[in-house]
């Protein structure tokens, strides 16, 4: 059996779960939880909640088809608060947003910062199964490995070059089409970032 006994529910039996994406430590939404949905979700391996809104519980991506694959779930240190690590399907919001936090109120904007590279895999990665017209990256799974390894190889040398006429806007251009086309070959082996990520951290020890 399941023991809920260190959670601390409310008045209502509800707790707040956060959600937080299991790759990229994007936060994602804010739901509640009562002891039949975490138990519905440890079971099936998918997110499930109460809507206080519907008075029900309900499975994340039901009708959207933006479903989240539980990897993980912690309790803070007072036992009223859940945080969820998900496998994020689609997007997370209801306004179509990635995330329900998207409204900047005060300070600096995270767009931009390392979960791109997050971002950047999953666009080509949907470019890799459904053809653009024009697209550069449909492109190169057209014409194959040889191509993206050609490519790798061409901006791994101007990426040098850059460094050898130590123009920092030089580097900065071309690590960055480097990092694109790294992150198709990833793609190419069903890999991505969070792979390089673990072997990375396994280096620190």
């Amino acid at each position: 059996m399941l023991d809920l006994s260190a959670l601390k529910f409310d008045q209502n039996g509800l707790i707040p779960v956060v959600v937080q994406d299991f790759k990229s430590n994007e936060v994602l939404m804010l739901a509640y939880m009562n002891q039949e949905s975490i138990k519905l979700t440890i079971q099936t391996g998918y997110m499930h909640y109460f809507s206080r809104s519907r008075n029900k519980i309900w499975k994340k991506g039901e009708t959207s088809g933006n479903f989240q694959k539980v990897k993980a779930l912690y309790i803070d240190c007072d036992g009223d608060v859940i945080l969820a690590l998900v496998e994020q399907t689609g997007v997370a919001c209801h306004t179509g947003n990635r995330s329900c936090f998207f409204t900047n109120i005060f300070g600096q904007d995270k767009k931009g910062e390392a979960d791109i590279l997050f971002r950047l895999i999953e666009t080509i990665n949907d470019r890799k199964k459904n053809k653009v017209e024009g697209s550069y990256t449909c492109y190169l799974f057209e014409k194959g490995l040889d191509k993206i390894l050609k490519k790798v190889g061409e901006e791994a040398t101007e990426v040098v070059i850059g460094a050898k006429n130590e123009s920092k806007q030089e580097i900065i251009y071309e690590v960055s089409d480097l990092i694109y086309h790294l992150s198709v070959l990833l793609s190419y082996f069903d890999l991505d970032w969070t792979d390089i990520f673990k072997r990375l951290e396994e280096r620190r020890r």
